[in-house]
């Protein structure tokens, strides 16, 4: 598959989410205390951070969707570990696994606080009963199994191909959760998200360039 389709994909995807999004924050926030859907009154001190502090609908579909699509992109950086060819591309994945196998379950004990239905993990990263609109970046099963068949440098190529396309969807989404989110700690995680993979983009961009 080549860049030029995966770019395409991606940014179809993208304009999906953009009116998901939107039709999200017409839906109105909820606090969790307001007692709009949610069990309970408020949360209790201990809860995980974010649990007590208002939250919208943006920062619940942030969250739902960003896990599956966290999801796979350590399942990618892990078939790095045994089929990548060059030492960078290696450090890389196992920089990419490090950074959001963490905020995955950061995410998971929010939406549980928040009372609201977390992903479970699929082939294609998982998703929720409804949640028909695009993750942009995301890669299909075909070609997660294109990329597992691959070794040395096709798999290096493969890998920062899609895991480039895969970054700049995370950003779209993080930037539409900076733009509407009502959670301060889904925005701030947003923002780190937007930064991290910006800079990771730059480096897989440079490796591939070599290869």
């Amino acid at each position: 598959m080549s860049t030029r389709t995966i770019a395409r994909r991606a940014a179809l995807a993208g304009a999906t989410l953009t009116a998901a999004l939107a039709l999200a924050a017409c839906g109105g926030g909820h606090s969790a205390g307001s007692g709009h859907d949610m069990p309970g009154t408020g949360a209790p001190a201990s809860a995980s951070p974010g649990a007590s502090a208002s939250f919208g609908d943006a920062d619940v579909m942030f969250a739902q969707m960003m896990i599956p699509h966290h999801q796979q992109a350590v399942r990618m950086s892990e078939l790095a570990e045994s089929r990548a060819g060059d030492a960078e591309v290696r450090k890389l994945a196992t920089q990419i696994k490090a950074a959001q196998a963490p905020e995955i379950a950061t995410m998971t004990g929010w939406l549980t606080a928040w009372g609201r239905p977390v992903p479970s993990g699929g082939p294609s990263g998982g998703h929720l009963p409804g949640m028909d609109h695009g993750m942009p970046g995301m890669m299909s099963d075909a070609d997660m199994a294109k990329l597992a068949a691959a070794s040395g440098r096709e798999f290096d190529r493969q890998f920062l191909t899609m895991m480039i396309a895969h970054h700049e969807g995370a950003i779209t989404m993080a930037k539409q959760e900076i733009a509407g989110g009502a959670n301060a700690d889904a925005k701030a995680m947003a923002q780190q998200i937007v930064t991290a993979q910006r800079s990771e983009i730059d480096t897989m961009r440079k490796i591939l360039g070599r290869l």
